[in-house]
Order: C-alpha cells, then sequence, then structure tokens
C-alpha cells in the first residue's frame, strides 16, 4: 500500500506539474485596443484617397445644342445664351479622386464586440481637378473670363458624372475596406464587417 501511495503521489505531482506547464507555456490572449484608440488611428489615416481617374470630354457649343444630361446641357446653354452667334468646341480634361474623409471618424461610425468589428463608412467625397494645361479650345469665341466660368461648369457636370457612375463608387468602397480591413487585423481583430448602420444592440466601446 506504502508502494502505491507513492506512485499515486508521483503521477498526481506529475499531472499538477504538467497542468501548471501548459498554464505557463500557453499563449496570453492579445490584448486588444479599445474603440477610442481604434477611431484615433482611423483618424490619422485622414482622406482615404482610395481611387483616381482620368477623364475627358469633348464640349460643343452650337446654336441648337445637344446635351445627354441636365448639368452638360447647362455646360452648351450657358454658352448659347451668354454670347452672340455662340460657338466654339473644347476637349475639356480632368482628374477624379474617390475617397472617404475619415477626419470625422468617431465611436459613432464603429462598434468592437471582442474580436469582431463593425464599422460604417463616412459618405463618399468626390473631387475633380481640371487639367488646364492639356484641355484645348478649339474654334472658340470666348474670352479668358467666360472660358474659365465655361471650364468650372464643366468641372461641376464631371463631378456628378463621376458620383453617378456606381461602378467607380463600388471600386472606390472596395479599395477602402481592404486597407482598413487590413490595418483592423493588424491590430489584432479577426472579423471586420462593413455595413450601412451599427447593429441595434451595439454601444461603441
Amino acid at each position: 500500500m506504502a508502494h502505491l501511495s507513492r506512485v499515486l503521489t508521483i503521477l498526481l505531482g506529475a499531472v499538477l506539474g504538467a497542468v501548471a506547464a501548459g498554464l505557463l507555456l500557453r499563449p496570453a490572449k492579445p490584448s486588444l485596443p479599445d474603440t477610442a484608440s481604434v477611431v484615433q488611428q482611423m483618424r490619422e489615416v485622414a482622406r482615404l484617397e482610395t481611387l483616381e481617374v482620368a477623364l475627358y470630354k469633348k464640349v460643343t457649343f452650337t446654336p441648337e445644342p445637344q446635351a445627354t444630361d441636365a448639368l452638360w446641357k447647362d455646360v452648351v446653354n450657358w454658352a448659347r445664351y451668354t454670347l452672340q452667334d455662340p460657338h466654339g468646341r473644347a476637349i475639356v480634361f480632368a482628374d477624379a479622386q474617390l475617397g472617404f474623409d475619415l477626419g470625422s471618424f468617431g465611436p459613432q461610425n464603429l462598434h468592437v464586440a471582442g474580436t469582431q468589428v463593425h464599422v460604417v463608412l463616412p459618405p463618399l467625397s468626390v473631387q475633380v481637378v481640371l487639367r488646364p494645361g492639356e484641355t484645348e479650345v478649339i474654334d472658340s469665341n470666348l474670352d479668358s473670363a467666360q472660358t474659365a466660368q465655361l471650364l468650372e461648369k464643366a468641372r461641376l457636370a464631371f463631378e456628378n458624372d463621376v458620383r453617378d457612375d456606381a461602378r467607380l463608387r463600388q471600386r472606390a468602397r472596395d479599395s477602402a475596406e481592404r486597407a482598413l480591413r487590413g490595418l483592423l487585423l493588424t491590430l489584432g481583430y479577426r472579423e471586420v464587417r462593413f455595413v450601412d448602420t451599427l447593429p441595434t444592440t451595439a454601444t461603441a466601446g
């Protein structure tokens, strides 16, 4: 019996030692940053440029202009009614940038539940910049001031075209989601979901 007791004692000690070693050697659970820290790091991204596209369009001024939408019709009608005998053609070039302004990103855009994160992106921002060095005005009776006004109308029309392009909007969103998902995964989160509205039970933090 004494021998059996010693054997049991040794086995029990070995088991307890193995358990203790397992607890000590088990990797520590990763420490996740709090919501405020995550929000701050996402704000530091500032304006996330996600997509840039080059644009061009031929704008024609004629007494009876033809246009495909209201804004481009406004461009040609402006020339028609502002000038006497308006005529001319121009090829306008521009760059459009689509992105998300994260400067105003806050807890209302983020919900953290353990290692899962829900994110609501801010509205898409569209900015169009003309390339005057490449814009070509052909056979026009516009003076420099009138040309500048007309080009501004063209810029606004470009912006409207880009904003209404569902394909470009989706490409920009996909790019933003990839960038932000990568950031959040490096912070230790395992699941990142981009949603239109946060879960109804969500409480930030």
